[in-house]
C-alpha cells in the first residue's frame, strides 16, 4: 500500500537493485552512485538546469525550451546543436514511445532500422538503450542544460541513466505521466514508480547535487479546467518534496483566455508555495513553466505562427519562468528542425519585447484568481480527506471515487465523467462535474457562465459546446460558436 512517507535509504537501495536489473544498460558501472555524484558535480553551471532557472527567476525572464528527439546519437546531437544556435535556453530530449512503455528491446530494433535506412524509425530518443556513456556524450556536445521529456508511467531506469549522465532535469509525475498517457497503469503503481524517481533526486540533493523536477502541467492538453491542472501539480509537487526534491517547476498549459491563463499561472505558483509551506517544505525553489497551445493547431502556417506568438505573449505577461514552444507544423506531424527553430526564434523575440511588462491587475483578474483558489482548495481538501491525511493514499482513492478526474484521459483508473466547455468570453468552465467535490456555490458559478453563453448563441447548454470548443482554435476561433462548427 503506497504511502506519503520518505523512503529510507536502505529501502531505496533495495528497490534500486531490481530497477537496474530490468535492462542490460542498468548494469553499467557508470551507474555507481558515487561515480554519478562526482560526474554531476563536474557539470558546469551553464549546463545546470536548477541554477539557470534560479537565475532566470531572479532576472524576471521567461526562458525558452522546445521539444525534440531522434533515435540516433549523432543525429540527435546535430538536432540539439541546431536548436541551441536558434536561441533555445534549455534543451530537451523527447523520449520515444517504446521507452515510455518500457519496451526496450523494440526500441533497440528501432535504433538499428534508423541507422540502416538513415531516417528516424522512432518518435524520440531511446535514452535507456543508449546508456550512460552515450547520454553523457550528448551533454558534452551541447552548451545548455538538458531535460528529458517523455510521458512514462515507470521512468525509474530512465531517471537513473539520465541523471548519471549529467542531465539535471526530469519532467513528469505519478498522475501527469500516467493518466493522460496510459490505459492500464494504476495510480498506486505510478505513485510508487515516481516516488522512486523523486527519492533518487532526493539522494543526489543529500549529496550536494541539485536536480530540477517538473510535473507535466497540460495533462491531456484539451480544455482541462485549471483547478484540475493546479491540483494535480500540487499533488505531484508535494509527493516529490516528501522524497527530498528541492527544485520544482510547476506547469500550466495555455487555455486561450488571457485573464484566465494569467490567473492560472499566478494561482499555481501561489498555492504551490502555500501547500509546501503548510506541509513543512519551506526550502523548495519554485518556478513555473507555460506550455504553448496543446490542442488542435491551424493547418495554415501563418495562423499557426500567430498562435505561437499569442502564447508567447501570455507566457511573458504571466511571469512564467520558462515556456515550452510549439511549431507551425503541429497539425501535420513531427516538425522539422527548421520549423522548431522558427518557433524558438518567434517565441524568444516576443518574450524579450515583453520582459519588463506584466499583465495589469483588475477586478476581473482578482475574481478569477479567487474563484480558482476556492476550487483548488476544495479538491485538495477532498484528496487529503480521502486518504485520512495521507496524500498518496488520498490520491489513489480520489481517482477511484472520481474526486479527481482528468477530461479525455485514456486511463481506466480515471472516471472520465468531467466535461469542460467555454463560456462566452472563452474561459474554460465545467459543464459536467462528475463526482468532483464542489459545493453548490461553485457549481452555480460554472452553470451560470455557461448559461450566459447559451443565451448569447441561442442554444441549449450541452455537450455540443464541448465538441465545438475542441475544434474552434484550429478553425480560427476561441469559442466554438455554432457558425464556426459548420
Amino acid at each position: 500500500m503506497v504511502k506519503d512517507e520518505k523512503w529510507s535509504l536502505e529501502y531505496f537501495l533495495e528497490v534500486r537493485k531490481e530497477v537496474l536489473s530490468s535492462y542490460k544498460t542498468g548494469s553499467d558501472p557508470l551507474l555507481d552512485l558515487n561515480t554519478s555524484i562526482e560526474y554531476l558535480k563536474s557539470v558546469p553551471d551553464h549546463k545546470n538546469f536548477p541554477k539557470k532557472l534560479i537565475e532566470a527567476k531572479k532576472n524576471k525572464e521567461t526562458l525558452i525550451q522546445p521539444r525534440a528527439g531522434v533515435p540516433v546519437i549523432e543525429e540527435h546531437i546535430k538536432l540539439l546543436n541546431f536548436l541551441e544556435k536558434a536561441g533555445a535556453d534549455f534543451l530537451p530530449t523527447t523520449i520515444d514511445s517504446y521507452t515510455r512503455l518500457n519496451r526496450y528491446d523494440e526500441a533497440e530494433k528501432g535504433i538499428e532500422i534508423s541507422k540502416e535506412q538513415n531516417r528516424a524509425f522512432l518518435n524520440g530518443f531511446p535514452a535507456v538503450n543508449h546508456g550512460v556513456a552515450n547520454c553523457r556524450k550528448v551533454l558534452e556536445s551541447v552548451n545548455l542544460p538538458l531535460q528529458t521529456r517523455h510521458g512514462t508511467p515507470d521512468s525509474r531506469l530512465l531517471a537513473e541513466i539520465i541523471h548519471a549522465s549529467g542531465w539535471t532535469s526530469n519532467e513528469g509525475g505519478a498522475i501527469s505521466y500516467n493518466v493522460p498517457y496510459a490505459k492500464n497503469v494504476s495510480i498506486e503503481d505510478s505513485i510508487f514508480f515516481w516516488q522512486y524517481c523523486d527519492r533518487l533526486v532526493g539522494f543526489y540533493e543529500d549529496n550536494g547535487v541539485s536536480i530540477n523536477r517538473e510535473p507535466f502541467g497540460p495533462l491531456t492538453g484539451t480544455l482541462v479546467p485549471p483547478c484540475i491542472v493546479i491540483a494535480v501539480g500540487l499533488i505531484e509537487t508535494l509527493l516529490a518534496a516528501r522524497q527530498g526534491v528541492k527544485n520544482i517547476t510547476v506547469g500550466y498549459g495555455q487555455l486561450g483566455n488571457i485573464t484566465q491563463d494569467v490567473a492560472g499561472v499566478k494561482v499555481l505558483e501561489k498555492l504551490t508555495k502555500y501547500y509546501l509551506d503548510k506541509a513543512g517544505f519551506k526550502d523548495m525553489f519554485i518556478t513555473t513553466v507555460f506550455h504553448q497551445w496543446m490542442g488542435g493547431f491551424p493547418e495554415n502556417e501563418t495562423e499557426a505562427l500567430s498562435l505561437i506568438s499569442y502564447a508567447s505573449t501570455v507566457a511573458a505577461l504571466s511571469g512564467a519562468t520558462k515556456m515550452i514552444t510549439k511549431t507551425s507544423l503541429e497539425s501535420i506531424g513531427i516538425p522539422t528542425k527548421e520549423a522548431n527553430a522558427q518557433g524558438i526564434k518567434i517565441s524568444k523575440f516576443i518574450t524579450r519585447l515583453l520582459k519588463d511588462q506584466s499583465y495589469p491587475d483588475s477586478e476581473e483578474l482578482q475574481r478569477e484568481m479567487k474563484q480558482l483558489e476556492t476550487e483548488v482548495h476544495a479538491l485538495m481538501d477532498a484528496v487529503y480527506k480521502a486518504g485520512k491525511g495521507d496524500l498518496a493514499r488520498g490520491t489513489v482513492n480520489a481517482f477511484r471515487d472520481g474526486l479527481l478526474d482528468v477530461p479525455f484521459a485514456p486511463s481506466r483508473f480515471n472516471a472520465n465523467k468531467v466535461l469542460p466547455a467555454r463560456d462566452h468570453l472563452g474561459y474554460v468552465r465545467i459543464l459536467d462535474f462528475g463526482n468532483l467535490p464542489f459545493n453548490d456555490e461553485i457549481k452555480k458559478f460554472h452553470r451560470e457562465k455557461l448559461e450566459e453563453r447559451a443565451k448569447e448563441e441561442n442554444r441549449e447548454v450541452s455537450f455540443q459546446m464541448t465538441v465545438d470548443d475542441i475544434y474552434a482554435v484550429s478553425k480560427g476561433a476561441l469559442v466554438g460558436k455554432p457558425e464556426h462548427s459548420k
